[in-house]
């Protein structure tokens, strides 16, 4: 084929169609590459350098070992494939175009434009096969692991000995130097490799740039020798050698009892003249007169843009035909599994579609007024019924399930080669844990829970953001909620923490002022499929609220409800958790006094901003403007609901080391510190 031939490609039906073998499966990863740098070109912004230099091993990946179906993209024991190093989601864009998925040549085209489907970092729920969010580095990589864990559980639960299996498919991910340095990964990688997860096949996009130039600035382990001393398999291989790349995969696949890692020594920008092996190709197009280069080095056309020979898309479509055929045979075998098998169908069903039983709630815990309950063993009291009826309920800590009550007590720990438990031990690692949990819901069949500390939440924050960006359901059990924890100081007392969590959009944060509240809290985190859920909860014993002269707890299903009223009220007094039955002693003290004092429980700020205006008007007349908010926590927020004329009894400022009761004594967290302060209001 002649250099002039190659510049413009007139006719796509008949371009390639003398080659085989080894020439059309270069052909084929030119024709990723291409598409790669064509859409980061037109977009004037993007990553083409990883698309270019992995685009021979995810073209193996992809097209010889991938279990998909692009029919069938949630097909349930469909492979999970996650591009962790997420700024080259050209990649991934491009191969779901290739492959049949819905995804368009225009949609290529609107790479990182208003509304695409193509946005510059994968985003779940964008397109099918879009398997989670990445971008933030390591964060796939923890997805990954989480898919892999639920991946060994479902298979203990539902495949029957002596027949083909419901439930066994693997983990790929595309990894690079960026993830591979995030702490995240360290701490997903040791649990995955404690547990012998051997169902996951990380690839490592070794091409030695990051950002700022060569990883030697930085960067001096052996990546290998960390990863075999955390029980992984390692393999060492060349990248662009596509018979290698198939063995790595193969003998990644004979391993069952240890994770794998393939480190594959790559080229970041493939084929490009002047910018291969530089950081200039790792964030930034390549130029107008470099991609025409790129093409001409490559021997593919350089005219037009975004072109597909007829013979590339017709052979990778007929691997995907095959496919969607396999998911078809699994179905068909599900089916004959469920009639044999209908109880553990029964249980099938409700784990993937999240189910919950009718009268759930009415078969919880319930709690004796008057009596001081800490919210955190009443949130373990609750856990134990409806980890009974809730099979897709599985979770643990980090390292603290003895103080966040996050146990399931009638049920074993997962453990290496025992994946029929549903505790899991994550140790001292926060940020592994949320990364987990995500990879864990985003699998589906799991209503995946987390428990630590609420001041050691700012571990998991980037997980937290990701799965509310995400829309998924995770449950976050954060105990020891305040400086109320008391001796242990300000190190491990929240005071910004409410504030912090609250900001976060699609994140639901829940105080629940007692027990009773509790359970309704893991009700309203349950049936909240579309995002997660956070429940803050306390150390130290709270009286049960005496509802019989108050509204019922599932009132806080509102965000915010009037809890005490009178008559034409000339105060309102606000607040949240621990510090609700506080503002309801003082207001009683006040009203008996021949004041109008209403008390307003906002627990769950998100849930009371979505009510209707009438509501929120009703618990918050504009025209009772003495209000007086108290919270064990920043004054950050507040002001939207005291208003210009209100106070906060708040700690704008780190915490101390004593006593809880001092602690609240000293800071006018008592019923007498509110009365005064409310008196203050009142006569301003």
């Amino acid at each position: 084929m002649t250099t002039e031939s190659r510049s413009i490609a007139s006719d796509p039906k008949t371009y390639g169609r003398d080659l085989a073998g080894d020439d059309l499966d270069e052909l084929i990863v030119n024709t990723i590459r291409a598409l790669s740098i064509d859409g980061v070109e037109k977009a004037k912004s993007g990553h083409p350098g990883m698309p270019m230099g992995m685009a021979d091993v995810a073209y193996v990946l992809w097209s010889r070992y991938l279990k998909h179906s692009p029919s069938n993209p949630d097909w349930p024991d469909r492979d999970r494939f996650v591009l962790s190093a997420g700024h080259g989601s050209m990649l991934l864009y491009s191969l779901l175009h290739l492959f049949g998925y819905e995804m368009t040549m225009d949609d290529l085209k609107n790479f990182r434009q208003w509304e695409s489907r193509t946005p510059g970092h994968p985003e779940y729920g964008c397109a099918p096969g879009v398997e989670t969010t990445t971008g933030p580095l390591g964060q796939g990589f923890a997805n990954g692991i989480g898919m892999a864990l639920a991946e060994r559980m479902l298979a203990a639960h539902f495949n029957v000995d002596g027949e083909p299996p419901i439930v066994d498919h693997y983990v790929y991910a595309i990894c690079s130097d960026g993830d591979v340095m995030e702490g995240i990964s360290h701490e997903a990688a040791a649990i995955a490799g404690h547990l012998g997860l051997g169902k996951i096949i990380y690839l490592y996009d070794d091409n030695h740039i990051t950002i700022e130039g060569d990883t030697d600035l930085a960067m001096s382990e052996d990546v290998g020798r960390r990863f075999e001393s955390y029980d992984w398999h390692v393999q060492h291989i060349d990248g662009h050698d596509r018979s290698a790349i198939g063995v790595a995969i193969e003998a990644a696949q004979a391993e069952r009892n240890r994770p794998s890692i393939i480190i594959c020594r790559t080229h970041i920008a493939k084929g490009s003249p002047n910018k291969q092996d530089t950081a200039e190709s790792h964030g930034a197009p390549l130029g107008e007169d470099e991609v025409r280069m790129t093409k001409e080095n490559l021997g593919f056309p350089t005219e037009p843009s975004f072109f597909v020979p007829d013979v590339v898309r017709e052979t990778l479509q007929g691997r995907t035909s095959s496919l969607d055929k396999q998911a078809d045979s699994w179905k068909k075998h599900l089916a004959k599994w469920q009639q044999a098998h209908p109880d553990l169908a029964a249980v099938w069903e409700a784990r993937m579609s999240r189910s919950l039983p009718e009268g759930l709630q009415d078969r919880l815990p319930t709690f004796e007024a008057g009596k001081a309950i800490a919210t955190r063993n009443a949130s373990g009291e609750v856990l134990q019924v409806l980890s009974a009826e809730l099979p897709a309920l599985v979770g643990g800590s980090a390292d603290l399930h003895p103080s966040t009550k996050t146990l399931i007590k009638a049920e074993s720990a997962v453990g290496r080669g025992e994946y029929r438990g549903r505790n899991l031990h994550f140790g001292v690692r926060e940020h592994g844990m949320g990364g987990i949990l995500n990879g864990m819901a985003l699998h589906e069949g799991f209503i995946p829970y987390g428990g630590t500390f609420l001041i050691f939440c700012d571990y998991m924050r980037p997980s937290v953001r990701l799965a509310a960006l995400s829309g998924i359901q995770v449950v976050y059990v954060w105990t020891h909620d305040s400086v109320f924890v008391g001796e242990d100081g300000p190190t491990h007392e929240p005071v910004e923490h409410y504030a912090a969590l609250r900001c976060i959009p699609n994140l639901s944060v829940i105080r629940p002022a007692d027990a009773s509240e509790t359970a309704v809290a893991w009700m309203i985190a349950l049936e909240r499929k579309d995002g997660p859920t956070a429940l803050l909860l306390t150390r130290q014993g709270l009286p049960v609220l005496d509802r019989s002269d108050l509204p019922a707890a599932d009132s806080i299903r509102k965000g915010g409800y009037v809890l005490l009223d009178v008559d034409d009220p000339e105060m309102i007094l606000l607040a949240s958790g621990s510090e609700v039955h506080i503002a309801l002693d003082a207001a009683r003290q006040l009203n008996g006094e021949g004041r109008r004092v209403r008390v307003v429980n906002l627990g769950c700020w998100e849930a009371f901003e979505q009510q209707a205006q009438e509501y929120r008007e009703s618990v918050l007349p504009a025209a009772v403007t003495r209000r007086l908010a108290i919270e064990a926590g920043v004054s950050f927020g507040w002001d939207r609901y005291v208003g210009p004329h209100g106070d906060i009894v708040a700690i704008d400022r780190y915490g101390f080391s004593a006593p809880w009761k001092t602690i609240a004594e000293k800071l006018g967290y008592t019923t007498e510190g509110v009365v005064e302060r409310a008196r203050q209001l009142l006569t301003d």
